[in-house]
């Protein structure tokens, strides 16, 4: 009898000193999506105000805190020790991937070398994450995103929080559209998503205020969109209009002498 196939393993590590706790609800929902959270550690003072917040919910997600006092000004202990355990989780070869959840730039070479060894990193971070983090992941995702009113609801108009309008996304569509190799300058929806992210680790339709690409593509109103029934969704980029050019002046002739 074949074995059931198991999601892929991943460890989930919080730097609560750059991370609200106010996102719990929305990132354990996102990690679902990507595969099993089967190690999940938070590390930071829980002493200190700033990271207390996470206390409160660490029973409701199962997550482990490493506590880690605050001896030294301007010294991250929790830093370092999130650094030593990520390195000795990726070394026992269990996991498929690791979630860093951090706004900090500190942690791009751990993502980094996470990479060269064949193993998937996502990033969970504020809107300011420096890009240097955001690009070392195979994929970023805007804590911001992860609240609740961020995106909008059916009627595919742009949500009230979002980080950015809808146009916003025009250059960076174009742009991948434009590297696809197309005779006619169609290309499937589904393959323009995938080169996105491949392209822009952070690229999210959320961020532009909804959850799918089509309502994103279709409200920009640059692109020509080709929906058969019961096909694949196709687009291309809405020729652009020749001007008219001006009309040509008539010389006058001089009467004949």
């Amino acid at each position: 009898m074949p074995s059931e196939l198991r999601s892929p393993r991943l460890a989930v590590l919080i730097d609560a000193d750059n991370a609200s706790a106010k996102i719990a609800d929305g990132l354990f929902e996102e990690i679902a999506k990507i595969g099993e959270a089967s190690v999940r550690r938070i590390y930071g003072d829980f002493s200190n105000p700033r990271s207390r917040s996470w206390a409160d919910i660490l029973s409701k997600h199962a997550i482990i805190p490493q506590q880690q006092f605050a001896y030294t000004t301007g010294k991250n202990a929790s830093d370092i020790t999130l650094v030593i355990d990520a390195m000795d989780l990726l070394h026992s070869g269990r996991f498929d991937g690791f979630c860093l959840v951090s706004s900090d730039s500190d942690f791009t070479r751990l993502a980094a070398r996470i990479r060269e060894h064949g193993v998937d990193v996502f990033g969970f971070g504020e809107q300011k994450t420096p890009e240097s983090f955001r690009q070392a992941c195979r994929r970023f995702v805007y804590t911001e995103n992860l609240l609740a009113g961020t995106v909008s609801n059916k009627d595919a108009a742009a949500g009230p929080n979002s980080l950015q309008p809808p146009d916003a996304a025009t250059p960076v569509i174009k742009k991948v559209i434009t590297q696809m190799e197309s005779e006619d300058g169609w290309v499937t929806l589904g393959e323009v998503g995938r080169q996105l992210a491949n392209l822009a680790s952070d690229f999210d339709p959320r961020t532009y205020g909804f959850r799918k690409l089509s309502d994103l593509v279709r409200k920009t109103n640059s692109f020509e969109i080709d929906q058969p029934k019961g096909g694949t969704t196709r687009i291309r980029v809405k020729p652009t209009a020749a001007s008219p050019s001006p009309p040509r002046r008539r010389r006058s002739r001089k009467p004949a002498e």
